[in-house]
């Protein structure tokens, strides 16, 4: 397995915002050990950006997209870049 830290930025769309989404997604994070932050957005998204290793990254995403999260997830669009650190914890912003 690829241990490479990368860095996952994913803007969700639909009803995310005022349903305790960005409070499951710091949940999630930390339960699979990632460091970044969940951030409401003035459209009406959440950014999440997420950096660790590939495959917790990946499963972060699925769980984004899964629909098992509050409120109600529309699309998700994502970008991978290499990991630019300075990151500690997961927040909610």
């Amino acid at each position: 397995m690829d241990e490479t830290a990368v860095r996952l930025n994913a803007w969700v769309r639909g009803r995310v915002q005022g349903v305790g989404f960005r409070w499951w997604v710091r949940c999630r994070a930390r339960e699979l050990g990632l460091a970044g932050s969940a951030a409401n957005l003035d459209d009406g998204r959440v950014e999440v950006v997420a950096e660790g290793p590939r495959e917790p990254c990946e499963r972060l995403l699925a769980a984004l997209r899964g629909g098992r999260t509050p409120g109600y997830v529309e699309s998700v669009t994502e970008r991978w870049g290499a990991a630019r650190g300075g990151l500690s914890g997961f927040v909610e912003r």
